[in-house]
């Protein structure tokens, strides 16, 4: 007979014990990296999923949004994934996931997104890639602009309201860019031991035009700036940016920042000399396929209407045919429809964030479609490319 399982929140202090040393093993953590992760995400949003009474695995779920087309969509995100050694390969994982996906579907959430230690973990649950987190590198000689247009004040508390009110302003201007839990918030701007972190506002205080939140680290033959956060606003903060970052050629020989695969403030720069460090994908489920393509924002001047024929076998409401009709930068859904474009609830989720092209999906075997319905989805979902600059 298999041991039954059962998944629930986080409440009690032994369950809280048992989880944090299923986090230790699973990300090889200190037991005081593992207690500050869970202290800083909040008990109260840890599911863990026990078998015969003891943890055997436990995930973390952040409450946040995620900006498309203009319009921020309530999403989870989902961190932490970790099983005890002794139940790993038992089919403990995939029931954790789909136990936390049916009770985000019953608390009306549209979306989730998570980064896969493990793409095929994550498929069977119906996530599939949707967007890039992209690291660039470069050497501080070969910024070569070095003229400041805009002053530069030091931000002695890094826990500030402007930096979340700035954040906002580029954060609906990216497709694919985060409302922060304040988990994250925390990660990026407190210092550690070893692990000072400096913040800069760009502009006049009153009214800023961008902000820089780096650290620095001394590595093998070399030291970096990482800047752990930015946000531009102007033609004027990319300059100083720069300027910024080049005037510490003398002490520094690197800097990392996250940003896109096309990243505009590369432009900025003289010569083609930023190289791409690191690049991985980020996995998005669709949770509600109504409220999901309800509550995103749409290109303005699209009018047309999209027939949808959805598989979902995990969560059964979403296995049915839509009509998805697009006017005025909006969305509005309603069940039925001739179902013209075929796709699973994977496949759904790189064409919902436009990680990839209706045809791109149709020669990966994502989608099927009549050239009509083709059509109307490549003028719905073709976007800016989705990204994000946070990893949780």
């Amino acid at each position: 007979m298999t041991p039954l399982l059962e998944y629930k929140t986080l409440v009690n202090v032994e369950d809280v014990k048992h989880l944090a040393l299923v986090v230790e093993q699973a990300f090889v953590a200190s037991a005081s990296e593992s207690e500050s992760f869970l202290k800083s995400i909040g008990y109260e949003n840890f599911r863990v999923i026990c078998r015969e009474g003891k943890v055997a695995g436990g995930l973390a779920t952040l409450p946040m949004g995620m900006w498309l087309e203009g319009k921020s969509v309530p999403m989870v995100g989902i961190a932490g994934v970790g099983i005890a050694p002794e139940y790993r390969g038992g089919g403990v994982a995939i029931a954790l996931i789909q136990n936390m996906l049916q009770e985000l579907y019953a608390k009306e959430i549209p979306i989730s997104v998570l980064y896969p230690a493990t793409q095929q973990l994550y498929r069977k649950a119906g996530y599939e890639q949707a967007g890039n987190y992209c690291t660039w590198e470069i050497s501080t000689q070969d910024i070569r602009l070095h003229k400041s247009p805009l002053a530069l004040q030091p931000i002695a508390n890094l826990n500030c309201e402007i930096l979340r009110q700035l954040y906002q302003q580029q954060a609906q201007l990216i497709h694919g860019y985060l409302d922060r839990h304040s988990s994250i918030w925390q990660r990026l701007t407190q210092s550690e031991e070893k692990e000072t972190v400096y913040g800069y506002l760009m502009g006049n205080q009153d009214q800023p035009e961008g902000y820089i939140i780096l650290s620095q680290h001394s590595q093998v033959n070399q030291t970096v700036i990482k800047i752990r956060d930015w946000v531009v606003l102007s033609h004027a903060a990319a300059q100083t940016f720069w300027s910024f970052l080049a005037n510490h050629r003398s002490t520094i020989k690197k800097v990392t920042w996250q940003s896109s695969v096309i990243d505009f403030l590369t432009l900025v720069l003289p010569e083609q000399t930023a190289k791409i460090k690191h690049q991985n994908r980020w996995m998005l489920r669709i949770v509600d396929v109504y409220k999901a393509l309800q509550l995103r924002g749409y290109k303005l001047g699209i009018e047309t209407e999209l027939h949808l024929a959805v598989k979902d076998d995990l969560l059964t409401a979403n296995d049915d045919k839509f009509i998805l009709s697009v006017a005025n930068g909006k969305g509005e859904v309603k069940q039925g429809g001739k179902g013209e474009l075929q796709i699973d609830i994977q496949g759904l989720a790189s064409l919902y964030t436009g990680l990839f092209t209706p045809h791109t999906l149709k020669l990966a075997g994502k989608l099927d479609a009549t050239d009509t319905a083709l059509l109307a989805a490549t003028e719905i979902f073709t976007s800016p490319e989705p990204w994000m600059a946070d990893f949780f």
